[in-house]
């Protein structure tokens, strides 16, 4: 498909209230394994499992495609209501969904050859995604050399949020090339011979994830499967797609969280009017997150926005605004419950965990307003 045939989403418009529905047909269930999966600190297998058997991992690839046909602001609203019910089950789907998306911009608006096939191929075959992300962030990990149509790459990855219930790997590496370190993105079934995933994920949030490191020791990636390359430790265009993908659905998440922990904290006050001005500074903080989260939503023009600097910094801004309201309105919340949210089991305690992640996600707010005000003085981001 030419770049001229790209997909009109407004014509094709596809109904999916039958995905949705099933969405909401494992809401309870998912909100019961929640506890159980934060207290051992175990992946959330069953949820995986739950999701998988509806297809609900194919839910943002065009129906042409195989896939569920729902819009990106839809699957943002999935996430929202998953991490009502389980951080964890919400923050692994957005790790799954978000290079999946990313497929899908470049297949409706670049008529990428690549990624239409990529797309295909996940619907056809159920497949589930996990990768390091952000966490190489510009300079990358590991060490990739060339051999016999392809590469052998050694690498430390970590935080491969959803790795055990993945079946491919999405990462990158940094190669030594002539002229310099080049860094290249590819992805590799779980099943190569020499991936690893470890078993170390034991931290104080998102417990269910699994996001443990993976080993890679001379795993061959074939030259077909290397989807982009860019010079090591520089700002490069891709990012300019990356962001407003990835971090409205990861903000989602914690969104979710937040309007869960602010609901149980009116639902134990309720009646004490004494609390009336606690509860009402709370509601402006989570209305303040939310206008941010939804700001970055409404950037991201359902994947039709155009890539570049000014809607990356954009993006990254609400995200700064949104992950202060969110952190705010969750301490608020727990204030308000009381001692009793203070103890391991309590709803809100294990938010209150979970929340803080989000200061983790690309970028912290230090290296946030470092970039924004670089990009104001006509400085190269970085």
């Amino acid at each position: 498909m030419g770049v001229a045939e790209k997909i009109n989403f407004e014509e094709k418009a596809v109904n999916t209230e039958g995905l949705k529905a099933a969405f909401e047909s494992l809401y309870e269930q998912i909100a019961e394994r929640a506890a159980d999966y934060d207290e051992q600190g175990a992946f959330v297998h069953e949820n995986y499992q739950a999701l998988k058997a509806e297809k609900l991992f194919a839910a943002g690839i065009p129906a042409e495609l195989g896939g569920g046909g729902m819009s990106y602001s839809e699957i943002a609203e999935v996430v929202r209501e998953l991490a009502q019910r389980c951080g964890s089950t919400a923050l692994a789907y957005v790790m799954h969904s978000h290079p999946v998306l990313l497929n899908v911009y470049k297949y409706i608006n670049k008529g990428d050859a690549q990624a239409e096939a990529t797309l295909n191929k996940i619907a056809a075959n159920d497949l589930v995604i996990a990768g390091t992300g952000a966490n190489d962030w510009l300079q990358s990990s590991g060490n990739m050399e060339a051999c016999e149509g392809g590469f052998k790459v050694n690498a430390h990855k970590r935080f491969v949020s959803g790795g055990p219930g993945a079946q491919v790997f999405v990462t990158s590496a940094v190669l030594e090339t002539e002229t310099g370190k080049e860094v290249l993105h590819f992805s590799v079934p779980f099943a190569s011979e020499g991936i690893e995933i470890q078993s170390n994920w034991n931290t104080l949030g998102m417990r269910g994830t699994g996001s443990n490191d993976v080993l890679m020791n001379d795993v061959f990636v074939p030259e077909a499967s290397i989807v982009a390359r860019r010079p090591a430790n520089q700002w490069h265009p891709m990012w300019d797609m990356i962001i407003p993908i990835a971090m409205p659905l990861i903000v989602s998440c914690y969104m979710g969280l937040a309007e869960r922990a602010v609901e149980l904290a009116i639902k134990q006050c309720k009646g004490n009017a004494e609390k009336a001005a606690e509860i009402g500074e709370m509601r402006n903080q989570l209305r303040a997150a939310r206008l941010a989260r939804d700001a970055m939503v409404l950037a991201c023009k359902d994947l039709s926005f155009t890539p570049d600097l000014d809607n990356t910094d954009s993006i990254l801004s609400y995200k700064a605004l949104a992950t202060k309201g969110i952190h705010a309105a969750v301490a608020s919340a727990s204030n308000l419950v009381g001692g009793s949210g203070f103890y391991k089991g309590n709803e809100v305690e294990r938010i209150s965990r979970d929340v803080r992640a989000l200061h983790f996600h690309p970028l912290p707010e230090t290296k946030q307003v470092q970039m924004s005000g670089r990009l104001a003085l006509e400085l190269s981001p970085f």
